[in-house]
């Protein structure tokens, strides 16, 4: 017979789930890293951007306050020349832009300390420009023009003009030296970026050729297995067949053979109850011979004698009874299983609502002398099986869950039911005794009983229950702690299917 069932790829279905995860969990954390890395170097552009933006606006700003110094300069020149007023106006505009002018670049380099001192030399040279002009101005504006080019001549503003542009020059590389270094951290950002890209491409595309590999395998694996499932498959219905035409031989046999010991030991056992009831009248002859003896002849009876006549023989009478009484009832018992074995079974649709209401009228009177509650939890789901059957199933349980509930508190007895695909699962639970944890598959067996043996019964109820379900195609068990109740779990095929038997000759 065909065992191998599943891939023998070296490692377990298990393991290689968990193999395949990981790889999907390393080209995942690939894809974040690059994500990381490519939203890192846009960030960094964008900051590079903004940089040397502000670069540009910097030395813009630095031409301006120069331009505006220079154009200062040329007006008061062209006024000290010709007194034309405009060149004053001209003058005027241009030294009144100069601190606007050199504040903004003051603004815009206020991170820089470097260019901060170059800021105060600048307003120092410009403030000692501006003095200068503005005494040559007004030599010239009270009509001593010959004195203001005298003063002109002889001033220090040329050199003072070369050291402001000289400044600028040295503001602007500052800039420029700035704006390298800018570069510079931009090309190793964009390097480290696009590494970062290229090892988390090869991984990605290390971790896809690995996981396609074992998809493949693993893939040609389970080809060759659900092959072989089914060359089995194909065989498997014959030998279920098969195993199942044994079983159901096996147990007529066994059917048979309960029927025919039961019956066998009926015969005997009724001889064994007929002389019993023969000695018992013999006994009481005997006893009855006991007593006139005593009264005419009192020394010819022993105390042995008296006391086998009417302690021992009755005592035993007694006891031989009491046990052909409990023999006849296993007997019957028995009778009464193989006879279940034989039954045909009917399959008809159930109304299990109704079929428990029934069961719980026929126990009205135990349950209400025990003070107890049956209570059905709807929808309680519905079956097509043996009507018979189940009936027996269900009263049992009921019956026992009644029997052996606990008079220190209010029964209280439920009877539950799901469906699950094409089987249904019933709980039938109450508060009683319990049962305990090792009683639990004991509970079945035939003539096994648990706990405290106060209740009439002989133990075959739960066997009978267990026989009927797996008749019917079903399972049932328990669970249960002692003084918290007990549990009975019986799950039922929603539709009963006769199970093949083969007729042919082995």
């Amino acid at each position: 017979m065909y065992t191998r069932l599943v891939p023998s790829f070296g490692v377990s279905e298990g393991r290689m789930g968990r193999f395949l995860v990981t790889c999907m969990a390393i080209g995942f954390f690939a894809l974040i890293a690059a994500g990381v890395a490519a939203a890192w170097s846009t960030a960094q552009n964008e900051h590079h951007t903004r940089e040397v933006n502000h670069t540009y606006e910097v030395e813009l700003a630095i031409d301006r306050a120069r331009i505006a110094i220079e154009q200062s300069e040329t007006a008061r020149r062209g006024y000290l020349l010709t007194s034309e007023p405009v060149y004053l106006a001209t003058y005027r505009t241009a030294m009144a832009a100069v601190p606007k002018a050199v504040g903004t670049v003051a603004t815009l380099t206020e991170d820089n300390p470097r260019q901060q001192g170059n800021i105060t030399t600048m307003r120092r040279l410009v403030g000692d420009l501006s003095a200068q002009r503005e005494r040559t101005i007004a030599a010239a504006e009270a009509g001593d023009r010959a004195g203001a080019l005298t003063q002109f001549e002889q001033e220090t503003s040329i050199r003072r003009m070369r050291a402001v542009r000289s400044l600028a020059d040295t503001m602007v590389r500052e800039e420029r030296r700035l704006l390298a270094v800018r570069d510079a951290a931009q090309q190793a950002s964009v390097q480290v970026f696009y590494v970062t890209l290229a090892v988390a491409g090869l991984l990605l595309v290390l971790v896809a050729f690995i996981t396609l590999v074992t998809v493949l395998r693993y893939t040609r694996e389970l080809a060759t297995s659900r092959d072989a499932l089914r060359d089995f498959a194909d065989t498997l219905e014959d030998l279920v067949d098969e195993r199942t035409a044994d079983l159901s031989r096996a147990n007529e046999e066994i059917q048979r053979f309960a029927y025919i010991v039961s019956h066998d030991l009926r015969s005997p056992l009724v001889n064994v109850m007929g002389f019993t009831a023969e000695l018992e009248a013999a006994t009481g002859a005997i006893t009855e011979l006991i007593d006139r003896a005593e009264e005419k002849a009192p020394e010819i009876v022993s105390e042995d004698a008296r006391l086998a006549a009417r302690e021992d023989l009755p005592e035993a009478i007694r006891f031989i009874r009491t046990s052909t009484q409990k023999m006849d009832r296993l007997i019957n018992a028995i009778l009464k299983l193989s006879r279940q074995g034989r039954r045909v079974i009917l399959a008809e649709p159930l109304d299990i609502a109704v079929l428990i209401d029934g069961i719980g009228a026929s126990l009205t009177q135990q349950i209400e002398h025990r003070g107890a509650t049956l209570t059905v939890e709807q929808p309680l789901p519905n079956l097509f099986s043996d009507r018979v059957a189940v009936e027996q199933i269900f009263s049992n349980l009921i019956e026992n869950a009644v029997k052996y509930l606990d008079p220190a508190r209010p029964g209280r007895i439920v009877v539950r039911g799901k469906r699950e695909g094409k089987r249904i699962h019933y709980e039938i639970e109450d508060n009683g005794r319990g049962i305990a944890p090792s009683d639990h598959a004991r509970v079945f067996d035939l003539f096994r009983r648990s706990g405290t043996q106060d209740q009439p019964g002989e133990g075959i109820g739960l066997a009978h229950v267990r026989a009927l379900a797996y008749r019917l195609g079903g399972v049932i068990d328990v669970s249960s702690e002692l003084g918290r109740g007990a549990t009975f779990r019986l799950t039922l095929p929603a539709t009963y299917t006769e199970a093949k038997t083969d007729t042919r000759g082995r």
